[in-house]
């Protein structure tokens, strides 16, 4: 768990930001659902033998004998939602979300206990061209942050029939290198064999560069569907490799698998993920229909862009008010009010604090301009102005106070 302090969510309301203006310009809705579910939807959805699933959901038990856990992820969720308001029922579907998620992992940089995505979701469309339309999504909110040090992977995992034949395939050759295996992929070879593919273990990667090789199982829709995806990626010049180890560490996907990926953050180098997952609204009790979507992991994408030097500076304070008196503040209250209006950034001294005090606040509160008002201002109906970038200071009558505040914050801006 970590919190966020306010100099750090500048950067954290940039991508929020730059993200909602990207996913509107593709069509895409928000929707916001709750942080519990039942612990059965994960189960059925993610997989009973994922890690997520085994060791990392917080689960508990409520007063009702319910079996309720924090979300690890957003797809299961929203594939409830979808089902539940009858949102899918001979509709097409574009959803973005995003929010706190919650697995109980080792804790490290860019990781997190509690964690934040965003991401979309489109339902409805068995088509290729969704895939390819979702990968231009994260395409184009890369450009818009500024971001240049990432890569595309991508990957099939075929239908139910291909990944049965794969996943045949894969048993035989692991278990005739059962020696070469920790104990971690021996137990994944007896529940889901293709999550050996994704392990750390530096003895296992080497072993997996002779492993099948999914291609070589695919059934021609899979094949024509994967093709298509590529010269699609073509077409659009959004470069990628093909990374025949990514599976994904979810067991709902099928068919295309994709990870936006950098070398610039160590370990934890996909900073997005996301696919096809034909078969999850089947699987959670609804009719079949055709779903795709990605997840970024926000942390680490923030990391990145502080990395690449992309977080827009704080934007500066406009206008500190310094008031000596309980009069001056019946006054600054008032100016405050009138220039907030007029769409300037105020901050009012409150509390009886020296003149020289304010003006250190105002000073580190990166303010661009000091009003000041005391006595002499109320005797003679004027404001002193202070630019506190250079310490020149003149006085304006109160009546001419907007203008001339308008005039300098539009020049120094």
């Amino acid at each position: 768990m970590n919190d966020q302090l306010p100099e750090n969510l500048i950067c954290w309301q940039q991508l929020e930001r730059t993200a909602t203006d990207v996913f509107t310009l593709f069509g895409y809705q928000e929707i916001r659902l709750p942080l519990v579910e039942k612990t059965e939807l994960f189960a059925r959805s993610i997989g009973q033998a994922t890690d997520i699933v085994e060791k990392e959901m917080y689960t508990f038990q409520d007063r009702n004998g319910d079996q309720l856990s924090l979300r690890p992820e957003g797809t299961a969720g929203i594939v409830r939602a979808m089902l539940q308001h009858g949102m899918l029922h001979n509709a097409i579907q574009r959803v973005w979300y995003s929010g706190p998620m919650f697995r109980h992992e080792r804790p490290q940089k860019g990781r997190y206990r509690q964690f934040h995505q965003i991401g979309v979701e489109a339902y409805g469309m068995a088509e290729a061209d969704l895939d390819v339309e979702i990968i231009s999504l994260t395409w184009q909110l890369w450009k818009q942050l500024g971001l240049t040090e990432v890569t595309l992977e991508i990957n099939t995992l075929g239908t139910a029939s291909s990944r049965k034949l794969y996943r045949s395939a894969l048993v035989d050759y692991y278990q005739s290198h059962q020696d070469s295996l920790d104990q971690d992929s021996l137990r994944r070879l007896q529940k889901n064999p293709l999550r050996i593919l994704d392990s750390k273990n530096e003895t296992v990667i080497e072993l997996n560069i002779n492993a099948p090789d999914m291609l070589d199982y695919l059934d021609d829709e899979s094949r024509d569907h994967f093709q298509r995806v590529q010269q699609l990626l073509d077409k659009l010049g959004i470069s990628y490799i093909r990374n025949p180890k990514l599976v994904r560490g979810l067991d709902y996907y099928s068919r295309t698998v994709f990870e936006w990926t950098t070398d610039k953050l160590g370990a934890q180098s996909a900073i997005c993920g996301g696919g096809r997952y034909d078969d999850l609204v089947e699987k959670l009790g609804g009719k079949p229909a055709p779903a795709a979507g990605f997840a970024i992991g926000m942390e680490r994408l923030i990391e990145l862009m502080k990395i690449e030097q992309l977080c827009q500076p704080e934007k500066r304070q406009d206008i500190y008010i310094v008031q000596t008196s309980d009069t001056a503040f019946e006054l600054g209250s008032t100016l405050a009010m009138e220039l907030r209006d007029a769409g300037f950034s105020v901050t009012a001294n409150v509390g009886d604090t020296s003149f020289k005090s304010q003006l250190k606040k105002a000073n580190r509160c990166n303010a661009r301009l000091a009003l000041i008002i005391g006595d002499d201002e109320l005797q003679t109906s004027t404001i002193s102005v202070k630019k506190l970038d250079d310490g020149e200071q003149f006085s304006v009558s109160r009546d001419n106070l907007l203008a001339e505040a308008s005039k300098y914050l539009a020049i120094t801006e």
